[in-house]
């Protein structure tokens, strides 16, 4: 039994990761933030590219999966560079449509494989959508798994990061059908992907700080109390890596609602981390760590928080 990624998985994350680390995703970020959205636009063609929502796609609707282990390698690199937008609802929206066949399948689910359709998504438990302005399908789960278009949303909020924009969609709509198991699971998932990939992010930017940054004459790196909270944020990831490709492979809804509870859990102490080393500089917004930081909770909480997650775990 093999526990590590395949050869063509790690190709795959190291050549996404190329192309974003060359893509300058802050900017893109935060013309999001502001409501520009032509350089994430772009970017997303250039993930749609590589293959990124083709493999929550299935292959009847011009897709490759859904590919729950490669859309999880995928997200860890978004999450790590910080992309905007609704990545984690489009791609789960792909999963649950093409679950619910149909014609809606057959209308949205190209477009969503070939980057040219962004779709959010609602579900059971939280009445927001996010970036519901800049999507073109504004997809509504219920409880018991039907799916339906909302005709529009209401007025647009800003959370607590400024990339993320939060808006209610309308009632009614067209119904498309009923998606194949629980609503939350996919974007649990990927969320938690995602939240490991920020995680990192956090960690390396902050390792590479304490390296710069001196106090009585030394850089604060050297002290036993910075080396032991990095090591502590270093263990809650390196913990919640496993669980997030775990849950991958099972796709049980425990598995990944453990996988999500960790991975959100450390991601959130990683930006705490963050902020208390890199001092009040952290959290402004002149520093590209404010887009990561900013990030953290948000993630730890959507598609179910501590509490939520926990309680699915013990059911």
């Amino acid at each position: 039994m093999r526990f590590l990624p395949t050869e063509e998985q790690s190709d795959f994350a190291r050549s996404l990761g190329t192309m974003l680390a060359g893509a300058d995703v802050p900017a893109a970020a935060r013309a999001w933030a502001a409501g520009e959205r032509g350089p994430g636009r772009a970017l997303w063609a250039r993930l749609a590219e590589l293959g990124v929502f083709a493999l929550a796609v299935p292959e009847a609707y011009e897709g490759l999966g859904p590919l729950p282990v490669e859309l999880a390698v995928a997200f860890v690199e978004l999450g790590r560079y910080g992309v905007p937008g609704p990545v984690v609802e489009t791609a789960a929206a792909g999963v649950l449509l093409g679950g619910a066949g149909g014609g809606a399948a057959k209308r949205w689910l190209p477009g969503v494989a070939a980057g040219d359709c962004v779709v959010t998504l609602a579900g059971p438990g939280s009445p927001y959508a996010l970036d519901a302005e800049a999507a073109d399908l504004v997809l509504v789960a219920g409880a018991g798994g039907g799916l339906r278009a909302a005709p529009g949303h209401g007025p647009v909020r800003v959370s607590a990061d400024p990339v993320r924009r939060l808006a209610e969609p309308s009632a009614g709509g067209e119904e498309l059908g009923t998606a194949d198991g629980p609503v939350w699971l996919w974007p649990a998932l990927l969320t938690g992907a995602q939240a490991l990939g920020v995680g990192e992010a956090l960690l390396a930017r902050t390792v590479e700080y304490v390296k710069q940054r001196s106090q009585f004459g030394a850089p604060v790196g050297g002290f036993q109390a910075v080396k032991h909270r990095l090591a502590d944020t270093l263990l809650a990831l390196e913990f919640a890596r496993p669980l997030v490709f775990g849950a991958a492979v099972t796709l049980s809804p425990r598995d990944v609602a453990g996988a999500k509870l960790a991975a959100g859990e450390a991601a959130y102490r990683a930006a705490r981390t963050a902020l208390q080393l890199h001092g009040a500089v952290g959290y402004t917004d002149e520093l590209d760590l404010s887009l990561w930081l900013r990030k953290a909770r948000p993630l730890r909480d959507a598609w179910g928080g501590p509490g939520e997650c926990r309680a699915r775990v013990l059911a």
